[in-house]
């Protein structure tokens, strides 16, 4: 049993469109190899053909995945994102209590982190340690690095 996930719109397509992809041209890519080392002869001795079927088991595997996760998945109304506490897709300004740094991240699913894009995962250290917050709070979270007190400044969407 899959875990329901939650995706922005933009997640959901970028998912969607990725899975098309290997269903359509992947899988002809894969088809054409296949067929290209079946012309060399003997199969059994095909070094080719062997990678050629081993990369359709890792595609249609990834196929499967990816079918599954949209089928799981679950697009979240913005309007109905209560910003008195963080949750996904909230943006949450945060400051360091130690360093004085602030940072704006983005609460997303696992799949849509991107920290050059500044989203965090709802699964990350801290994302979870953010999870419910309010406005004001401090929260201790225990990172690879050691404990760090973040202060929650904003939050908005």
């Amino acid at each position: 049993m899959s875990k329901v996930a939650y995706y922005t719109k933009e997640g959901l397509d970028k998912l969607k469109n990725e899975l098309n992809e290997l269903k359509t041209k992947g899988r002809a890519d894969i088809a054409k190899q296949i067929a290209e080392a079946r012309d060399k002869g003997d199969l059994s001795e095909n070094a080719e053909y062997d990678a050629a079927k081993d990369a359709q088991g890792h595609l249609e595997a990834k196929i499967a995945q990816l079918e599954e996760v949209v089928g799981n998945a679950r697009v979240i109304d913005e309007g109905s994102i209560d910003t008195s506490k963080v949750s996904i897709l909230s943006k949450v300004k945060i400051k360091n209590s130690k360093n004085g740094a602030a940072f704006t991240y983005m609460l997303v699913s696992e799949e849509e982190a991107d920290l050059k894009a500044h989203k965090i995962s709802v699964q990350s250290p801290i994302g979870r340690g953010l999870l419910g917050k309010k406005e004001g709070d401090k929260a201790k979270i225990e990172t690879p690095g050691g404990e760090i007190e973040f202060e929650i400044i904003e939050i908005g969407l």
